[in-house]
């Protein structure tokens, strides 16, 4: 039987801070007693596994998912989910979720008064090749208030969820896009400590990849675990 990994913990100042003043809901939810590490067992890292059979031909395409076209400026975001070594990870089941270019969820807890479009749910999902990578077709997201201080706007960002190969075997982050003004003022992203992981969560502009007359692209490598891992995200979904 082979051995099963040991909890790793990352590396000082690469992920959120638990208890962020300037993040007002970090203070009601962060942990008050140290964590308790609960070792994996051997159920929880072999199954059960996510085949080609649990997505449908328009999950990884957010624009093709209604009669209509969603209003917006369509985008391509693609990239590789790769571990510490830089070694791909296949069929790891990759899920998004995002605002629609007004800034808007399609949630009734979102009361925003942009508007909601009928065309565009915000939601999809795909699994990575046998060389890691995934691919998705959507609009750019809206900024939107967020009422955590005076004047707070959350930058553009799509949410990503990662599963492996057990429920269990989550991580959850955020992409944003290169140049946003609002990141050096959103205490989300700044709540990482260490500069050089903050970069991390913002795309590159993906000249190679823009489809012409159509989309403009942006790739997202993920990283899990390591020098380099890309940092999770420890907010509700905001």
């Amino acid at each position: 039987m082979s051995k099963i990994n040991a909890y790793r913990r990352f590396h000082p100042g690469t992920q959120p801070e638990y208890d962020f003043p300037f993040y007002a809901s970090t203070a009601r939810r962060h942990p008050t007693q140290p964590l308790v590490i609960v070792p994996q067992t051997l159920s929880e890292i072999t199954g059960p596994v996510f085949g080609t059979d649990d997505l449908k031909p328009a999950d990884n395409d957010l624009t093709r998912q209604h009669k209509g076209d969603p209003i917006g400026e369509r985008i391509t975001v693609s990239g590789r989910v790769l571990d510490e070594n830089g070694r791909p990870l296949p069929h790891t089941l990759v899920e998004v979720w995002q605002a629609n270019a007004a800034g808007r969820y399609p949630h009734k807890n979102d009361t925003h008064n942009a508007p909601v479009d009928p065309n565009f749910s915000g939601a999809g999902r795909a699994l990575t090749d046998a060389e890691g990578r995934y691919r998705f077709i959507s609009i750019r997201p809206g900024e939107y208030p967020w009422r955590n201080h005076y004047n707070a706007w959350r930058p553009a960002h799509i949410h990503f969820s990662l599963f492996g190969r057990a429920f269990l075997t989550r991580m959850v982050t955020q992409m944003y896009f290169p140049g946003d003004p609002l990141l050096e003022y959103d205490p989300m992203y700044m709540s990482i400590p260490d500069a050089k992981a903050r970069v991390r969560l913002v795309s590159q502009f993906d000249w190679e990849n823009t489809v012409p007359e159509h989309a403009l692209a942006y790739r997202f490598d993920i990283v899990l675990r390591g020098r380099e891992a890309t940092p999770m995200d420890k907010s509700p979904g905001e």
